[in-house]
């Protein structure tokens, strides 16, 4: 084993501060990380302090790593030293029931092993992640990252990107389709990037007029404000795919009415009961309601691909270790276009 420099938490009300955690030593399978780069999630926020359940602590969050490979195990094949990857949400899965089977990981019916907060099948007690030094991967779990790629600006790709990504490709998005992101925050902005470098008419639907220039810079042809009676009057049965990237429980009747006849509103922001749900909304038109979660690792590297193709990549902001917890108070308040990023050098300080 080795020990490594990390950032975390004891108690859901503690706040982040540096501490030691071990990292197992390299199996044959195994790719060893320097981390250079790591995104910021509202997941980690959730996940710390116990906002989605009791959490194990210490937390060491961060589940967008960019890092460069510093060992390979004696069995490793796609990677080798010097090597610029990537690491998401999953660092393994079953690997044998049909969704693994499917390359659809993130839906292991035994469920996946996250890259923090999951039970440690190496060195027992839980995983820790990317707000570290370096991290051990199986090889299966990383990522080839595009050379062209600004690096200090990916890494939320590994998360907020292929959570907007996998839904898009899935319900089969293409140029010409009118497709509408609803609410622009971390996930919105990477789906109206998406979205436009797929052809598609982007609509981004927002209750904030004030959010107008930002969504057209990012890529969008048109703004909906949603609380405009008239605008969304003019919108029905219109949108051939909705994106809804609400990250709280809302009412989701106003926004299945501009669907056209059998398309479908894919939720990845709000993980909760919805407030109201119409299904009279659905019956007449057919129309769908839909959940997404990341992606499995061959999509996610389908979409770093693409990504390297259209140059497409995150809005960031570059923090050091040690504004960690000024990071995550700004974040709750949604002061932040679009993703913080951590340059782990800092925390060599």
């Amino acid at each position: 084993m080795n020990t490594v420099k990390a950032y975390g938490n004891q108690s859901a009300t503690a706040p982040l501060g540096a501490l030691n955690i071990e990292r197992r030593a390299l199996n044959a399978d195994d790719v060893s990380i320097e981390i250079l780069y790591c995104g910021v999630c509202h997941s980690d926020i959730h996940t710390a302090r116990s906002e989605w359940g009791p959490a194990r602590y210490p937390v060491v969050p961060g589940h967008e790593i960019i890092g460069k490979v510093t060992a390979v195990g004696d069995a490793v094949s796609r990677f080798k030293t010097g090597d610029v990857v990537g690491v998401g949400c999953m660092v393994d899965s079953c690997q044998h029931c049909d969704a693994c089977a499917e390359d659809l990981e993130q839906y292991c019916e035994n469920g996946f092993t996250g890259t923090y907060g999951s039970i440690d099948k190496h060195l027992g007690g839980h995983t820790f992640g990317g707000y570290s030094e370096a991290i051990v991967v199986k090889e299966k779990f990383v990522l080839h990252i595009p050379e062209n790629l600004d690096i200090a600006k990916a890494a939320p790709l590994l998360c907020a990107g292929i959570t907007t990504w996998s839904p898009l490709k899935h319900w089969n998005v293409k140029a010409g389709d009118k497709v509408g992101i609803i609410g622009l925050g971390g996930l919105g902005h990477m789906g109206i990037k998406f979205a436009h470098a797929m052809g598609a008419k982007v609509v981004m639907i927002t209750t904030s007029a004030a959010k107008g220039n930002d969504a057209r810079l990012l890529g969008a042809d048109e703004v909906l404000i949603s609380t405009d009676q008239s605008q969304m009057e003019l919108h029905k049965n219109s949108f051939d795919f909705l994106l809804n990237t609400i990250p709280v429980g809302h009412d989701v009747d106003p926004y299945l009415n501009l669907l056209k006849r059998d398309k479908t509103m894919v939720m990845v922001g709000a993980i909760e009961p919805l407030a109201n749900l119409n299904s009279g909304i659905l019956v007449r038109k057919r129309r769908n309601i839909a959940g997404s979660l990341i992606g499995g690792i061959r999509e996610t590297q389908e979409m770093l691909d693409f990504c390297g193709v259209h140059n497409v990549l995150p809005e960031v902001e570059m923090i050091d270790m040690q504004s960690i917890n000024a990071a995550w108070d700004r974040v709750v308040k949604a002061d932040i276009k679009y993703r913080f990023v951590i340059d782990m050098e800092s925390l060599k300080k």
